[in-house]
């Protein structure tokens, strides 16, 4: 009688190791896939912006003809991302195409008929939306990955984490030279 007690205690036991590495198990993965759609959400913003960007630096070339250097730096940084292939490349070359985008918008403010313009002002505004919306998202992707790799470190969860390979996943940062800011030149000589 005992024997069977015994038995059953310890398969209660095993159960219940079982059913909570599948429960920290199925966690993690919600957590990763979360990640991933935040990932995903952000490119879509993302792919929107870097196929309005040849429509505005169109529109910009007509009217800032002294402003070659800051056009072919978004040209540069649009090409960038296009070659990024690792998701450390894709958040540098993004980082950087925010930052010429910036500088342009900078740069216009010196052209009053360019910002009257209503193909650059929609274009403009279209951008800007889209960065608003970039910025809010990778806030959320954040918030994911920071979840998701806390829970990746905690004990009992690393135990899992470690046993089915779940890596760290790197947050959104800014590199310390694109907090600087944008400095505008209004000098045509």
């Amino acid at each position: 009688m005992t024997t069977i007690i015994v038995l059953s205690v310890l398969a209660l036991l095993l159960f219940g190791v079982i059913g909570y590495i599948i429960t920290v198990y199925n966690g993690l993965v919600r957590l990763k896939n979360d990640s991933d759609k935040s990932w995903s959400n952000i490119d879509v913003l993302l792919k929107q912006r870097y196929d309005e960007l040849p429509k505005l630096i169109k529109v910009c070339e007509g009217y800032m003809k002294h402003e070659k250097a800051t056009l072919e730096a978004v040209i540069k940084a649009r090409s960038m991302v296009g070659q990024a292939r690792s998701e450390k490349d894709q958040i540098e070359a993004q980082n950087m195409l925010t930052d010429t985008l910036k500088s342009l918008f900078a740069v216009t403010e010196q052209y009053p008929e360019l910002k009257a313009d209503t193909a650059f002002r929609s274009l403009g505004n279209r951008i800007s939306e889209l960065e608003d919306q970039i910025a809010d998202r990778r806030e959320l992707y954040n918030e994911y990955v920071n979840i998701y790799n806390i829970r990746i470190a905690q004990f009992p969860d690393v135990l899992v984490a470690t046993k089915f390979n779940f890596a760290p996943r790197a947050l959104w940062e800014i590199q310390p030279e694109h907090r600087a800011d944008v400095e505008v030149s209004f000098d045509h000589s």
